[in-house]
């Protein structure tokens, strides 16, 4: 399933009596059939809710109704398949594998811009630094303008890629200036420690652990006008035909982000258990993060702002029509009495 060693994680574990699988998966080549693969010899129900999300900071909320059992309580069959990128969700999108996805603003856009068949249903957290340029303890960089020439490693098509495009651009540097890299975060680390790269970019929990080994913060993407919401996108055939299991999947998001705000700690547990960290680091890094379930007229344009700059350096070919690629009418359903 996995072809070359050391270029893909993957830890599948049964949970519950119903058969419901976590991947983790590094890399995207080839996860779509593979992932298919998981899910005929798993489960034969095609009533689930295919779940593909990320091991990031960001993604707490995804993390804890997972690990809480909250989509079950809420009623709803889930197949919760993990990943380290993006991108690499929305892989399991495209190839069918899975019917929701989490990702950056930055995938999310290309996402909607290439493929009508998705949407954007929600945002479920965002943070100006939850992205952030790394470099060893002992190097001599000392700015970003220090970076040229040098080699940087990036996931690209990732959020953090896009925020360290609008970094280089308000420095008033070409992408060209520096080597940039494409690489998973997993191998970021170790790479930066090696010498094999100069810096890095990327979103918690890499940094923190990059830290944990001595690294040090250049910068954050912060203040560049993104707050870098984290968009959960959704297959229109699953909102058609399934819009209560919709609406039911997000309250038991909802549940999650309540959880987090009223227990940080056991939160953060939970996350150092997942991602390596320390649960100190990990609480740490969450401080980095803000847990809110929405999808206003803020995100949207800030959507529409991160398109257009996406345009103008040619990741997309045109900005999409958010009118269209934007449904916030199942947030509406699974917002609280009182909030409707």
């Amino acid at each position: 399933m996995l072809s070359g060693a050391g270029q893909r994680e993957r830890i599948v574990r049964r949970v519950g009596n119903r058969g419901a699988v976590v991947l983790i998966v590094g890399g995207v080549a080839g996860v779509g059939l593979a992932l298919w693969g998981v899910f005929c010899s798993v489960n034969g129900e095609r009533d689930v809710v295919r779940f593909a999300y990320q091991n990031r900071i960001g993604s707490a909320a995804c993390m804890v109704a997972v690990e809480g059992g909250y989509f079950a309580e809420a009623g709803l069959a889930i197949e919760p398949f993990r990943f380290n990128s993006g991108p690499a969700c929305a892989e399991a999108l495209y190839s069918g594998s899975a019917d929701i996805g989490t990702m950056g603003d930055t995938t999310a856009i290309i996402t909607v811009s290439r493929d009508d068949r998705f949407a954007i249903i929600a945002s479920h957290g965002q943070g100006e630094h939850r992205h952030r340029l790394m470099v060893r303890g002992d190097s001599s960089v000392e700015a970003v303008e220090g970076l040229r020439g040098k080699t940087v490693g990036v996931k690209k098509g990732t959020s953090t890629y896009g925020g360290f495009l609008l970094l280089l651009a308000a420095r008033e540097m070409e992408p060209s200036a520096i080597r940039i890299v494409d690489m998973k975060p997993s191998e970021m680390p170790d790479a930066l420690a090696a010498g094999s790269i100069e810096a890095f970019v990327a979103s918690e929990p890499t940094p923190s652990l990059a830290q944990m080994r001595g690294a040090r913060e250049l910068a954050t993407m912060g203040g560049l006008g993104n707050s870098y919401p984290i968009l959960i996108l959704a297959r229109r055939d699953l909102l058609r035909e399934r819009r209560e299991a919709v609406v039911q999947f997000l309250r038991a998001l909802r549940r999650a982000e309540e959880t987090i705000e009223t227990a940080p700690e056991g939160t953060a547990e939970t996350l150092a258990r997942i991602t390596g960290l320390a649960p100190e680091v990990a609480e740490s890094a969450m401080a980095r993060h803000r847990y809110a379930l929405s999808l206003d007229s803020a995100i949207v344009e800030s959507l529409r702002r991160t398109a257009a700059f996406l345009q103008s350096q040619g990741t997309i070919a045109s900005v999409p029509d958010f009118a269209d690629a934007v449904e916030a009418q199942y947030l509406q359903e699974a917002a609280p009495p009182a909030e409707k």
